[in-house]
């Protein structure tokens, strides 16, 4: 077996469980005494650990709960949109369907239109007429 090695500057035998690094700044061993400003600045060190990851994780917690309300807020507005684009959509078709309906009745009223045309240049050229009729006569009658 192996000789006992000599003791190494600054470690020193525990006589619970062998070697140990210092037993003035610290103990492993629950029953041990220890430094109590060590175990005070342990204490905070852990509990400032702690609070960091609580808050690192809170945050993150956060994080998605944003995305979860920001999400529920798109789909709504989807929603909606979806309802709406339907709505217009169901209200193009009446109206393509009333227009189709009413196309016979715009069809007549340009013929309607493309007649009166008609009769009103066939009224300006018989005004034209008769304005010649009427100076006609009166140069006749001069005579």
């Amino acid at each position: 077996m192996m000789a006992e090695e000599p003791d190494i500057e600054g470690v020193t035998d525990s006589p619970k469980k062998g070697p140990t690094l210092s037993t003035s700044t610290s103990s492993f061993e629950a029953l041990d005494p220890h430094d109590p400003n060590l175990s005070r600045l342990a204490t905070t060190m852990f509990q400032k650990t702690a609070d960091y990851l609580f808050g690192e994780l809170t945050s993150t917690q956060e994080d998605y709960r944003l995305l979860e309300n920001m999400n529920q807020a798109t789909i709504a507005k989807y929603s909606d949109m979806k309802q709406i684009s339907g709505n217009i959509s169901k209200t193009i078709t009446d109206l393509n369907e009333k227009y189709m309906s009413l196309q016979p009745f715009l069809d007549q009223i340009d013929q309607i239109e493309s007649s009166v045309n008609k009769l009103e240049q066939a009224a300006y050229k018989l005004d034209a007429y008769s304005k010649r009729l009427e100076a006609k006569f009166k140069s006749l009658e001069k005579r």
